[in-house]
């Protein structure tokens, strides 16, 4: 895929890229030089634990979306290759 840098210095993100990844509006990137590619990376969600019953479960600071069954799934795959 290819895109370019406008006037303005922005980069545009292609949509498939961007579902691909989870990127939506406002969501904050690191970006950095690494052996002279650029490299755009998503910010992780902040998190507190709070303490459910004798648990501590991790609580984003942000409202997350609900991953599918299919989702975790294919996460957990992937994790075992």
């Amino acid at each position: 895929m290819k895109t370019a840098i406008d006037s303005a210095g922005r980069v545009v993100v292609p949509k498939v890229l961007r579902d691909e990844l989870g990127l939506a509006p406002g969501r904050e990137l690191e970006i950095r030089s690494r052996d002279g590619v650029l490299v755009l990376e998503p910010l992780p969600t902040q998190v507190t634990l709070v303490r459910k019953g004798k648990q501590l479960v991790a609580k984003p600071s942000e409202k997350l979306p609900t991953l599918t069954q299919d989702e975790v799934r294919a996460v957990l795959e992937g994790s075992r290759r």
